[in-house]
């Protein structure tokens, strides 16, 4: 199976492509990647002489690019987005185009090359905030942020390309990510490259907004499973199980980077700021067998030794926003 891994130099596509690789998953892994601020070629120094790997930078708008690219592979794994929610915010217009357009593009070339499985990943803030309880695929979705609507309208389109073609599409929604490679702009990686240099960190309001938190790990071997095994024209939510309150990482992170709470300044809260998030993944685990493997506090400190042992990584980065 040749697969198209699009935003594979990012965070969680990038462990997807070297993954897949590594596993022997698929006979041909290409990645497509624009190198936007966020995508980031030594996130693939590990497979980058892997026979069976292949690198393009491009941009997932360019209808005659991507469609070269689709007529070349039997299936389309679909990560590239903008995703930062304070940078949509900001400016939203970028969001857009990658975001919907891009996936539109992608969509649109599949179903003229006769892609076989097109996996679109998503996020749990197409759904809004759920006060109490968890969601579950058949909930309606209010975003409230530019970045989850933008999210929401890609996977309304992505459905509708199944409905419409027949395209054999399969969405997952994740809860929040952590581990390693991740770019130092999101929470943790903020919160531990900040700390390890001795510079407070910024808590939004109160610390109270709950997220439930997934290893890199667990996400791609929910993704796999997806891809594999999943029914088209299905959504699977992919949940990490440990749901924690921004306080109470913030003080995970502070024992673990040797600090006390004297290092956090409380700064503004984001506007519209979601307040709680909460996956049931039940469906996944019923159908596919998937569970989250990787405990929070066994992942949280491996997260914190990549980062102390890789200064070279995240260094410049950091220093961008600094």
């Amino acid at each position: 199976m040749r697969v198209l891994v699009t935003g594979g130099a990012g965070f969680i596509g990038s462990h997807y492509a070297r993954t897949l690789l590594t596993a022997g998953g698929a006979e041909q892994v290409t990645v497509l990647d624009s190198l936007t601020y966020a995508g980031n070629l030594a996130n693939l120094d590990e497979v980058s002489d892997h026979p069976r790997f292949a690198f393009v930078k491009g941009d997932i708008c360019d209808p005659g690019l991507v469609d070269d690219l689709a007529a070349e592979h039997d299936q389309i794994v679909h990560f590239a987005a903008e995703s930062h929610v304070d940078r949509s915010i900001a400016a939203a217009g970028e969001f857009v185009r990658t975001n919907v357009t891009g996936t539109f593009t992608l969509l649109d070339a599949a179903v003229r090359q006769g892609i076989r499985t097109f996996v679109h990943i998503s996020t749990d803030e197409v759904y809004g905030s759920i006060a109490e309880g968890s969601w579950g695929e058949s909930e309606p979705l209010r975003p409230n942020s530019p970045y989850s609507a933008t999210k929401a309208a890609a996977d309304l389109l992505a459905l509708s390309f199944h409905r419409t073609h027949g395209l054999d599409v399969r969405i997952t929604r994740c809860s929040n990510n952590y581990g390693h490679h991740h770019y130092p702009e999101k929470l943790i990686p903020l919160f531990i490259t900040n700390l390890l240099d001795g510079i407070p960190v910024p808590l939004y309001g109160t610390g109270g907004n709950v997220r439930d938190w997934l290893h890199i790990d667990d996400h791609v071997a929910g993704i796999e499973l997806v891809r594999l095994g999943g029914r088209p024209g299905e959504v699977y939510h992919i949940g990490g199980g440990r749901e924690l309150t921004n306080a109470e990482l913030t003080g995970l992170l502070l024992e673990a980077c040797g600090h006390d709470w004297d290092m956090v300044t409380y700064v503004e809260d984001r506007k519209g700021h979601d307040l709680r998030y909460s996956l049931d993944h039940g469906k996944i685990t019923a159908e596919l067998g998937y569970r989250p493997a990787k405990d929070f506090i066994t992942g949280l400190a491996e997260t914190v030794a990549w980062y102390r042992d890789n200064r070279a990584w995240w260094e410049p980065l950091a220093a961008r926003h600094r």
